[in-house]
């Protein structure tokens, strides 16, 4: 069986539960073919949106992308424990976000704590990790302020995501309604999260900033904007926390006169890439990195074939590309040619209910 396993990964897919979807699906990808296969699923989760896994790979999280929790004004987490001889995921607690729609979680390096970014509430919070997987209670929140230019989508703050760098000593917050990335030191003793000397950077008005990806060599980072459909590269500075803007760069192509709003941005691990999901256009959007310099060069984009690609995921090699078409409930699956960085069809296609979020753990 181990032998068999080598190539595989389990693929633990987040999805809204407000159509046909159950909860968390999990299936097995072929590492050589891009076959998904699937496993098993949970029930009785919550719009269970967007995940994370443990750096155990013990453990998994979720958000859940709810309003109302227990009767207060807020969404919630839940912790899974993960059986690593077939993947399963048996439910372990649940804690409240302290804000409405959750959306975005990550776990720090670490393995103590699990960081979440409230899209409703406008907010964020870091809560412990027990040793045994569960949840404690947030241990540092933070509610953002204010507003920018678009009067129907950013009259409020809207916390997108919050992701960790290679440091693992700073927190990046893209805040849709602020137009503005913000920016916290990780106190790992405490768990509080603390504005950093450099405590935001803003984006061009309207922008909407979403998901945020680091290049591998800790130089550089990259923001997509789901207003306008941009990418926006940064130079990172990992000692200090800072990033300063190089570049604004379109994720569609110039003959594109429809609508479209962005998702999801990964760097290729070889960091020689960049892939951005387009939603309207239906497409991942694909960059050449200048690893000097950290500049993008615009290859073009492919079609995801299917309708709204919120998320998308690379598995660790890079040598596969898996996209989530939310509305057409399929994950579609490409091949990443390693020299150029071009998608091309394995014609492979998991029929998923209301796919959002993909993330990858290898088999046992």
């Amino acid at each position: 069986m181990a032998q068999e396993k080598q190539d595989r990964y389990y693929v633990y897919i987040g999805t809204y539960t407000h159509g046909d979807s159950e909860g968390i699906y999990v299936y097995e990808l072929d590492n050589e073919t891009g076959a998904l296969e699937y496993s098993s699923k949970i029930t009785g989760v919550n719009n269970p949106s967007f995940l994370d896994i443990h750096p155990s790979g013990r453990y998994l999280f979720s958000v859940n992308e709810i309003g109302d929790y227990e009767g207060k004004a807020s969404g919630s987490v839940t912790a899974f424990y993960i059986h690593d001889s077939t993947g399963e995921l048996s439910y372990l607690n649940q804690q409240a976000t302290g804000g409405g729609a959750p959306c975005h979680v990550s776990v720090d390096d670490t393995g103590k704590y699990l960081l979440v970014a409230n899209y409703g509430g406008g907010s964020v919070a870091a809560f412990p990790i027990g040793k045994d997987g569960r949840l404690d209670e947030a241990s540092g929140f933070v509610q953002h302020h204010g507003s920018s230019v678009n009067e129907s989508r950013q009259s409020a703050p809207h916390a997108h995501a919050i992701m960790i760098d290679g440091s693992n000593q700073y927190a990046f917050s893209p805040d849709l309604g602020l137009d503005k990335i913000l920016i916290y030191k990780i106190d790992l003793e405490s768990g509080k999260l603390i504005p950093n000397i450099q405590p935001w950077v803003r984006v061009h008005p309207g922008a909407g900033p979403r998901h945020l990806d680091f290049h591998p060599n800790g130089k550089f980072a990259y923001v997509i904007n789901e207003l306008d459909s941009t990418f926006t590269a940064f130079r990172y500075d990992e000692d200090t926390g800072s990033l300063t803007e190089i570049q604004n760069l379109s994720t569609l192509p110039e003959d594109f006169d429809g609508t479209s709003h962005c998702a999801d941005i990964h760097v290729h691990p070889s960091g020689k890439f960049l892939y951005g999901s387009n939603r309207g256009h239906d497409s991942i959007a694909i960059c050449a990195i200048d690893e000097d310099t950290g500049m993008l060069e615009y290859l073009g984009s492919e079609s995801t074939q299917g309708q709204t690609p919120r998320n998308f995921g690379l598995n660790p090699e890079g040598t596969l590309l898996l996209a989530a078409n939310q509305q057409t409930n399929n994950i579609v699956s490409f091949t990443v040619n390693q020299e150029t960085g071009q998608l091309t069809e394995t014609g492979n296609v998991a029929e998923v209910p209301s796919p959002v979020c993909l993330k990858m753990l290898k088999c046992s």
